[in-house]
């Protein structure tokens, strides 16, 4: 086992031995102590080391000194072999110390609690009284600290004081002047107070009687506002049924015209173009039959009624709509709803519309043909800002009235003669169109046709 380095004797150590504290380690002591074995404590192998304290080997002297304080001083006083150890640690640290411990004549000008803090870990002869010594100037400096601070505590406060009570006076001093006025102030404004109340006497006395006055005054102008006003309203009376009778009559004289104008004149339109496409299709050669040939019969080799009907187009073939559409005056009128949830269910309400309406414009301009796209207003949860497209008309149904009734109400408005189709797989709204002289066809039908735009 190592030697210590410091000189002490078996004898010298015995008799240090023999000493103890009659009182705990001083605070500020131990502490010191603690961080004198702290810094020895990295220089000691892990074999050297008491068990307990082996966990903290790899610490820095900071965390030993946080986390293992109480360890290292218990291990301190009770093992003998690890105090000899430090204090040999402390020898090599500290020389001139330890040496001037030993000898038993400490430097006067050291740190008392170094002092006591290594004549704590090498315990030579009269460690106790130098530890002890030391608590006692530790305690010392402390009470004298505290003297200081409270005496500078207690001037600072007395001299806070005498600002306060200088502040105190001053205030006082500003707050009577303060008074003073606002006593004289409010004598003069009592003085007007009075004076105003008389005034303001009088003048109650002088509007009691102007009320009184205006009080009969307003009674005979309400009387005679009342008649007035009884005449003017059964005066207006009179003229607004006046004027509503001749608005109305009005208004069915022109309804009238305009609806049976428009309808004339586009059902003349229709006339004029069906005439001018017959003209066309007239512009033939000669003719080369005879009243002969006009007579029904069945020749050798030529097609029978059932042949020619098996040439006729599908229900289904989109050139069937584009026949229909190249008629004269052509208006097709497009159920929205029956044709977008037909093709296209699975997108939102708003993109269907915008589908739809894109391919009737394009198909608008390729034909030329009038087209009307109707959309129930029910499934409407707000007006609906749309900008309708080049050659197509957009309608909703008003609140409670059907897409259904409005296709219908379209078809029964057009004049007899023109060709209108209706594209809606509805069966009630193809029957209602059909009665009113219209052609229904399939949405499936308009979904072929405008897959090809």
């Amino acid at each position: 086992m190592d030697q210590p380095t410091s000189g002490a004797g078996p004898a010298d150590e015995a008799d240090g031995g023999a000493e103890a504290l009659g009182r705990p380690l001083p605070e500020g002591v131990r502490r010191r102590v603690v961080a004198l074995v702290s810094d020895a404590f990295g220089g000691l192998t892990v074999a050297e080391l008491p068990a307990q304290l082996r966990q903290y080997a790899r610490f820095t002297p900071t965390r030993r000194a946080k986390f293992a304080g109480n360890a290292m001083a218990a291990a301190l006083e009770s093992d003998a072999v690890f105090r000899q150890r430090i204090g040999e640690r402390l020898g090599q640290s500290q020389p001139e110390l330890t040496g001037a411990l030993e000898a038993g004549s400490p430097p006067a000008a050291a740190d008392p609690l170094d002092v006591a803090a290594a004549a704590y870990v090498l315990r030579p002869v009269g460690w106790v009284k130098l530890v002890e010594s030391a608590g006692e100037e530790v305690q010392r400096a402390d009470a004298e600290r505290a003297d200081e601070e409270t005496r500078r505590e207690r001037d600072h406060l007395r001299e806070e004081l005498e600002r306060a009570r200088a502040h105190t006076r001053a205030e006082t001093e500003r707050l009577r002047t303060e008074l003073d006025a606002a006593r004289k102030e409010t004598e003069s404004l009592h003085r007007k107070l009075r004076s105003a109340l008389s005034e303001v006497k009088r003048g109650e006395a002088a509007l009691r009687r102007g009320a009184a006055e205006a009080e009969a005054v307003r009674a005979e102008s309400a009387a005679q506002l009342s008649a007035a006003e009884s005449e003017s309203r059964r005066l207006k009376g009179r003229l607004g049924e006046a004027e509503a009778a001749l608005e109305a009559s009005r208004r069915a004289a022109r309804e009238g015209r305009s609806v049976e104008d428009m309808r004339l004149r586009l059902l003349l339109d229709t006339v004029l173009d069906a005439a001018s496409g017959l003209r066309r299709e007239l512009a033939l050669p000669p003719a080369t039959t005879h009243p002969a040939d006009t007579v029904d019969a069945v020749e050798p080799g030529r097609m029978s009624p059932k042949d020619i009907a098996a040439r006729a187009l599908s229900e289904t073939d989109p050139a069937l709509l584009d026949q229909l559409l190249a008629l004269p005056q052509a208006h097709l009128i497009v159920d929205g709803y029956n044709v977008t949830k037909t093709g296209y269910p699975q997108m939102p309400l708003e993109k269907q519309r915008l589908r739809l309406l894109g391919g009737l414009s394009v198909l608008a301009a390729q034909t030329g043909a009038e087209m009307t796209c109707v959309f129930d207003g029910a499934e409407l949860a707000a007006p609906v800002l749309l900008a309708p497209p080049r050659g197509v008309r957009v309608l909703f149904s008003k609140a409670g009235v059907t897409a259904d009734e409005l296709i219908r109400q379209l078809a029964r408005a057009e004049p007899p003669g023109r060709p209108v189709v209706v594209v809606s797989t509805d069966r009630e709204v193809a029957d209602g169109v059909a009665k009113a002289g219209a052609r229904p066809v399939a949405s499936v039908l308009l979904l072929k046709r405008l897959s090809r735009v």
